[in-house]
């Protein structure tokens, strides 16, 4: 692999009230946090690996492993969800040393992000969301439920998590064309799939992952500006659902790429930066 697509170094980086976040930095400048998606095996790196080193020659971009995945710590979330997570990433600004920042955020990681601009708005600059669901009433979240609970069952089920099964799970729900999936993707997801601590807080009982939040109100007092930057085929959450976030966050922009689905940030890296850099450059302006 050559030099410049190697995934940098990765720190924890622990917070004060003891949470530990697994952090790569990679590029020098304006700080940008990248919070990646809540399926099986995800981590920052293999979400916005690709997107975060195109960006990275004009921002110092921190590659987050959100609390529960990846290498960060696997702690029980207590509580509503989405408070839960902006207070611990409000932490982990304090502990990177950072007043604020730019977010740029896919699904579950979106949703923290959002929650964080609401109840700490100095330390938000700006935030780009892709294929996140903070709202949970209406029929979208109840089929992006009954189909998130149906992929980790059949993925998770039966003979257990193989590398085929990933490849299927990726195509069905994340990638628009699955000819493009890349082998080394797959690999990781499966890899970091199979982790113990993971597999409990997916399989298990009760509700290690928090207590289900709708941010509803807390979009209409947003003050950062905010792009969704969505999948046009994105089959979770459709474009009409990004809409609607629209028309609730004062000042949001919405932005549908073609050709991608969940992820376009993995599908089309080079159109998201590009599109993502653009709007953080005029959110600074």
């Amino acid at each position: 692999m050559p030099d410049a697509d190697r995934p940098p170094a990765a720190s924890l980086v622990r917070t004060a009230d003891g949470h530990g976040y697994s952090v790569r930095a990679v590029g020098e400048g304006r700080p940008a946090i990248f919070l990646h998606g809540g399926g099986p095996g995800c981590t920052a790196e293999s979400d916005f690996g690709a997107t975060a080193r195109l960006l990275a020659p004009h921002r110092r971009c921190l590659l987050v492993d959100m609390l529960q995945y990846g290498a960060s710590d696997k702690c029980a979330v207590t509580g509503p969800r989405w408070s839960f997570h902006a207070a611990s990433l409000a932490g982990l600004l304090d502990a990177l040393g950072l007043d604020d920042a730019d977010l740029v955020c896919g699904s579950w990681g979106g949703s923290a992000a959002l929650a964080l601009a609401a109840a700490f708005p100095s330390r938000v600059r700006s935030l780009v969301v892709t294929g996140s669901m903070p709202l949970l009433a209406g029929p979208v979240p109840a089929a992006a439920a009954g189909l998130a609970n149906r992929v980790r069952e059949n993925y998770y089920g039966g003979t257990g998590p193989t590398l085929a099964k990933m490849r299927d799970l990726l195509a069905e729900v994340e990638w628009a064309d699955a000819s493009r999936l890349p082998a080394e993707t797959v690999r990781l997801r499966h890899e970091q799939s199979l982790d113990a601590s993971e597999v409990a807080l997916t399989t298990g009982a009760g509700t290690p992952r928090g207590e289900p939040e709708d941010l509803g109100e807390q979009l209409t007092r947003l003050t950062a500006p905010v792009l969704y930057l969505w999948g046009s085929s994105d089959v979770f959450v459709p474009p009409h659902y990004a809409l609607e976030l629209t028309g609730r966050t004062p000042g949001a922009s919405l932005h549908v790429m073609a050709g991608t689905a969940h992820h376009p940030y993995e599908e089309r890296p080079a159109a998201f930066a590009a599109i993502a850099s653009a709007f953080l450059d005029s959110a600074s302006a």
